[in-house]
This record gives structure tokens, C-alpha cells and sequence, in this order.
């Protein structure tokens, strides 16, 4: 008992030495970690810039701005390559729900159901982007389960990307998503087929008639 006792009381002083010196040595990393995120930032480059240029300093002059370049065209890189990335994935939930929704519909029927998804990105009462808006649920009261605004989202579908009707289904996806007005159907934020009669279609009202659906607004 009394070695436990003169063991936890040399424990104890250790601790308190090593304390204070692991706090100055992880207080000094942390000041080293800011100013160097300082120094590297775009801010603080552009105030040197300007120091160097007041001053009469041409060569630290041309270093610093060569520097805040660099920075800037890594900075763009990446934003464009975060941009291609998210465009990439909407413009692929576009063509998945053209090519489950309409792919035997004529182009005006694609366009018109690429238009209703669009128009639902658009809506306050939607998603506020094609992917979430094309794979959104919502509670269904009767049915007492989530069920997904488009079908095709709740089944095992398969895809050929091989397909014609793939590659009519992408080039019009592109097509829409680059130029939105140009096919879209206003106001038109609902669609079914012409063979079933939804009950939630008597309170909307129609604004076409187009291939094998009708759309509503």
C-alpha cells in the first residue's frame, strides 16, 4: 500500500511538470498552424502585395502576386472541378428519370417530363436540386408508408446505358438542363398517364396533353 501511495504521489508530480510544458508546446503548434494558414491565405498575400508595391519592393512584389495567382488558379480548379462533379450527377438523375419516365414517349413528351422535374427544382414546395427532387418521398397517409414521387425510384430498375433510349434520354437531359426555357412547360409541376384517373388530378388544372400523359400545373 505505501509503494502504491509513493507511486501515484511521483504519478502526480510528473503530471503537473509535464503539464504546463505540453500546454506551452500545444499553445505554440496551434499559434505555428494560424499564422501559417495566415500567411497562406489569399487576404494576407494581397496585403503583401501591396506593402512590397508601396514600399519600392518590385522583386517581393512580383513574388507575392506570382504566389496569389497560383493560389487563385488552384482555387478555380477546384471549384470547377466541384461544379463538373455535381453537374455530372444531375444531369445523370435527369436521364435516369427521362429514361424510366418517358423513354417511349416523342421528344416533346421527354421535354415536357424534364420540364416538370425542372420546375419542381424551382418550386419552394420542392427540393432544391434534380436529384433529391427526382428521388424525394414523402408520407402517404392511405397507404401509411414513404412513397417516392416518381415509381421507377422504388424498384430495382435496370439501366442499358448502351441503349438508343439512353442516349436520346442524356442528349435531352443536357439539353434542357443547359437551356431551360427553351422546352419548358410552365407552371407544369405534375404529370400522369392518360389510362389511370389519380384523384389529386380534379383539383389541378390541365396545361397538356402530350404522348401518353397529361400534365398539370
Amino acid at each position: 500500500m505505501e509503494s502504491e501511495s509513493v507511486i501515484l504521489r511521483q504519478a502526480s508530480h510528473l503530471q503537473k511538470k509535464t503539464t504546463p510544458i505540453l500546454g506551452s508546446v500545444s499553445y505554440k503548434l496551434q499559434q505555428m498552424v494560424s499564422n501559417l494558414k495566415y500567411a497562406l491565405s489569399p487576404r494576407a498575400m494581397w496585403s503583401d502585395m501591396r506593402f512590397y508595391w508601396l514600399s519600392g519592393d518590385r522583386s517581393n512584389t512580383v513574388f507575392a502576386s506570382a504566389i496569389l495567382l497560383l493560389f487563385l488558379v488552384i482555387g478555380l480548379f477546384i471549384y470547377r472541378t466541384i461544379v463538373n462533379q455535381y453537374e455530372a450527377r444531375e444531369l445523370r438523375c435527369l436521364t435516369l428519370n427521362l429514361y424510366h419516365e418517358a423513354r417511349g414517349e416523342p421528344d416533346k413528351g421527354k421535354y415536357a417530363v424534364a420540364s416538370v422535374t425542372l420546375n419542381r427544382v424551382a418550386s419552394k414546395h420542392y427540393p432544391e436540386t434534380i436529384c433529391d427532387v427526382v428521388f424525394q418521398k414523402r408520407w402517404d397517409y392511405l397507404r401509411k408508408r414513404y412513397v417516392s414521387a416518381f415509381s421507377w425510384t422504388e424498384l430495382d430498375a435496370p439501366v442499358s446505358t448502351n441503349s438508343r433510349a439512353w442516349q436520346k434520354a442524356a442528349r435531352i437531359a443536357e439539353d434542357i438542363y443547359r437551356n431551360p426555357e427553351a422546352h419548358n412547360l410552365k407552371g407544369a409541376l405534375f404529370y400522369h398517364a392518360r389510362h389511370i384517373r389519380p384523384s389529386w388530378a380534379r383539383k389541378k388544372i390541365s396545361v397538356a396533353k402530350i404522348g401518353r400523359h397529361i400534365f398539370y400545373n
